[in-house]
């Protein structure tokens, strides 16, 4: 079973996400919180596996609450649930450690197969949302690439990824699971689990998703 925590302002939204999420019988709803401070208090009492987590809140919004809780408890999945699709949002919260990133209008198949993905500890944003990220991750590579070939840097990691870590970390970059990731690369999903610790710890992130914004920062995809 899935334990999902809510979190928006809106009761209404609350409870309507809460309807269609325990009609599931894979998913349950082990709590609600109406703001991000409410959320930290929550977490830590249910231990939830997955948060949806709203932006524009009361008291403290979603992405603040998104990068306590992804340091607090970084085995907890975040995925932003939200109406807005700003690209400052969207940045800004996979920055925060969010897993996923979903807009509201979002179809419930669409938010269920996410929280499934993100507590099986892949990354799923909104292929609306995907599409931003990768014009953003093109717009600076443009703008960042000389207009004269020059030979690759040194890897700027005190421990290079291997070519296993590589495949698995492009493999993550796709939205694959672990056991997509197995199944592609014929190995075991817990082979998949150990190259993904590895590749966590040469990168120096916390999750999937920061593993996919750093390993691009870093021209390794």
């Amino acid at each position: 079973m899935i334990r999902v925590l809510l979190v928006d302002d809106q009761t209404l939204i609350r409870q309507g996400i809460q309807t269609l999420l325990e009609i599931e019988e894979d998913l349950t709803v082990v709590g609600t919180a109406a703001n991000g401070a409410e959320a930290i208090e929550q977490t830590a009492a249910l231990k939830p596996d997955v948060v949806l987590m709203d932006i524009r809140m009361p008291l403290m919004d979603g992405v603040q609450a998104t990068r306590i809780l992804t340091t607090q408890h970084p085995e907890i999945g975040v995925i932003i649930l939200t109406t807005f699709d700003d690209d400052e949002y969207v940045f800004e919260g996979l920055k925060a450690g969010a897993r996923g990133y979903m807009l509201k209008d979002a179809d419930s198949s669409e938010i269920v197969a996410a929280i499934r993905a993100v507590a099986g500890g892949a990354a799923l944003i909104q292929p609306s949302i995907a599409r931003k990220v990768v014009a953003e991750f093109s717009r600076l590579a443009r703008t960042t690439s000389p207009e004269i070939a020059t030979p690759a840097p040194p890897s700027p990691l005190a421990e290079p990824l291997t070519e296993r870590e590589h495949d698995v970390l492009r493999a993550i970059a796709a939205g694959c699971s672990n056991r997509e990731i197995a199944e592609q690369l014929v190995i075991t999903e817990g082979t998949v689990k150990n190259h993904v610790s590895n590749l966590l710890a040469k990168l120096g992130v916390r999750d999937r998703t920061q593993a996919v914004i750093r390993g691009r920062e870093l021209g390794l995809m």
